[in-house]
């Protein structure tokens, strides 16, 4: 399979199997954020609701690309975690894979809904700080960082205000009199086409949570094999190294009509980190058949891309450079564009296990959080009209935030929209307190625990290893 050694290979397929696992608990840990809505209000049984839901989480893995994968790897520069002590490696992965299992079951046992996308971006940056604490040096893209931690703040709030908005819109649209509003019975079924409403909204939270929160696993996943066996994973090994040479020829035949004497301070930088990148591929590139196989070769490919395309990012925002429109076009998608496919992917088989991970684990342990969100977030039972907005608003949310490759919390967003929904009912007297307040000492706890935790760790098997 890979060429290590058998030790090696049984620590692999474990840090495989532990991401597995974290997929699995994240299936069945976020699921009640997609069923619970149509369990309480009897759209569906909850056996039809949990495989209904477990089979297109699965299928939003499959089909949603790899755009929010890519921003969980970004987060982590992981070239500056590359140890030649493989032993090393491993050890970071442990740290984060130990810390975001243990989190994420131990608020799972509580009945707590927690973000698994908390949980396991804290502990990617606990990594990284833990690595910067010990060798004095940068691990951690805060750039990248910020942008996720704004997601993640801001999706509950917009969860919050949207189901809001939406019961008020209802309220003006129906009568205060309409079933919607009623609180449901146990022998009463919703009218057909709220049940409609309810299955489809649940089938759309079901596939924008497998499109996002699986792509967290294939992220997970991605950094274990590049950190492990850079060799294989560093690199698309699909795409010959030949075929990169008319890409990079585009990429140096636009760079050279850049006037550097146009430029700022600041822009000069990423110019000068530009022309290195460029010159360091081309090196890699004229290399013979036999060293173009090695670990550093790969890896040098994948640093190089990866830098010459962040520096061309920040140097178009900048706005200082002296190209046409289509040269800037054609540098971005012709050229840069072009080596990107080097480094922006994710294998098949790596896909096909989080989908099975992430489906399987909806279809167990959603009793607890399903409790939760039904009957602890708000005083009165669930009604159509809550659960349908609830839905609605959490289904728009994570898809857009899909489209954006931007990481969100389904668990706070339909959490937040169920308490949204309550408040606009009965005011903020309707909401159970003390669920809330878990459920707030939750999110402020997650990433900082996560964080000591997985830094902490990661320490200590450094240290051991």
């Amino acid at each position: 399979m890979f060429s290590l050694s058998t030790g090696l290979l049984i620590l692999l397929i474990i840090c495989l199997l532990c991401a597995c696992i974290f997929e699995f608990i994240n299936g069945f840990h976020d699921t009640a954020n997609a069923v619970a809505t149509v369990i309480y209000t009897k759209s569906l049984k909850p056996t039809q609701a949990v495989v209904w839901s477990g089979i297109w989480n699965a299928a939003g893995v499959f089909f949603g690309g790899i755009g929010v994968t890519l921003s969980i790897v970004a987060l982590l520069p992981i070239e500056t975690l590359i140890d030649p002590n493989i032993y090393h490696n491993i050890g970071m992965i442990m740290a984060l894979l130990l810390t975001a299992i243990s989190w994420n079951f131990f608020t799972w046992y509580l009945g707590i809904p927690c973000s698994s996308s908390h949980t396991l971006i804290g502990s990617i940056l606990g990594v990284g700080l833990g690595y910067s604490m010990m060798y004095d040096a940068e691990a951690v893209n805060w750039k990248e960082a910020s942008k996720i931690g704004t997601s993640l703040l801001v999706s509950p709030l917009v969860g919050f205000s949207l189901a809001i908005f939406l019961m008020f819109i209802l309220r003006r649209i129906l009568t205060k009199k309409n079933i919607i509003f009623k609180e449901t019975r146990p022998d009463e079924k919703p009218p057909m086409w709220v049940r409609a409403i309810l299955v489809v909204t649940c089938t759309l939270v079901s596939f924008f949570h497998g499109q996002n929160d699986g792509q967290k696993g294939i992220g997970l996943m991605m950094l274990i094999l590049i950190a492990i066996v850079p060799g294989y994973f560093a690199i698309n090994s699909n795409m010959k190294m030949d075929s990169m040479k008319p890409a990079l020829e585009k990429v140096n035949e636009k760079f050279i009509e850049i006037d550097k004497s146009q430029l700022k301070e600041k822009d000069t930088l990423e110019y000068n980190k530009m022309e290195s990148s460029i010159k360091k591929l081309g090196v890699l590139v004229a290399l013979p058949a036999g060293a173009q196989n090695a670990d550093s070769t790969k890896f040098g490919y994948r640093k190089h891309i990866l830098v010459l395309s962040k520096s061309w990012e920040n140097l178009q925002k900048s706005g200082h450079v002296n190209l046409s429109d289509k040269s800037q076009e054609e540098l971005k998608k012709g050229g840069i564009g072009e080596l990107k496919k080097y480094t922006d992917f994710a294998p098949e088989w790596v896909i096909i296990l989080i989908a099975l991970s992430l489906g399987l684990g909806t279809m167990i342990g959603w009793k607890r959080i399903v409790v939760t969100i039904g009957e602890k977030i708000g005083k009165q039972h669930l009604t159509y009209s809550q659960g349908a907005s609830a839905e609605i608003v959490a289904s728009i949310t994570i898809g857009f935030a899909s489209y954006f490759k931007l990481p969100v919390s389904t668990t706070h967003v339909l959490s937040s929209g169920i308490a949204g929904s309550m408040v606009a009912t009965k005011g903020v007297k309707n909401l159970q307190a003390k669920t809330v307040k878990n459920i707030l000492i939750a999110w402020v706890l997650t990433l900082p625990v996560c964080m000591l935790l997985a830094g902490s760790l990661f320490w200590l098997f450094r240290t051991i290893l």
